[in-house]
């Protein structure tokens, strides 16, 4: 006897913040992504405000992510990239294909295990790959 099909688990958003995202830290980064991807969020939203660096395979990295999020309905959102990010996400046109936002910061996660709010859960990444 097999147990019955369960709903699949869906995380509304995911907040992932990356101080290092070039060519050197694709696959760490990636690997986070894909783990990432597999709660099915319904927004991840790329918090870019302690990233000094991006290139062109880091862009390519966002459009695949963005790519596999539409998809199945989600939503890629990149949030306060420094003013130099901005312009390279400018040229790149990418801001033309998904959110880019200047935005406070969320609230500070809190320290230990987080409990979810009611009907809600939300979840926190930080990559950092650089040493």
């Amino acid at each position: 006897m097999t147990a019955p099909p369960r709903p699949e688990c869906t995380v509304p958003l995911v907040e992932v913040c990356i101080t290092e995202f070039d060519l050197a830290c694709l696959p760490e980064t990636g690997a986070v992504f894909d783990r990432l991807l597999a709660l099915h969020p319904g927004q991840v939203v790329v918090d870019l405000s302690g990233c000094r660096h991006i290139d062109a395979a880091a862009i390519g990295m966002l459009l695949d992510v963005h790519r596999r999020l539409v998809r199945v309905g989600g939503v890629l959102a990149v949030r306060n990239p420094n003013p130099r990010i901005a312009r390279i996400l400018q040229t790149a046109r990418l801001d033309q294909v998904l959110p880019v936002r200047t935005e406070p910061a969320g609230p500070p996660a809190a320290p230990g295990p987080v409990t979810p709010r009611p009907a809600a859960v939300y979840g926190r990444a930080a990559v950092s790959t650089g040493g």
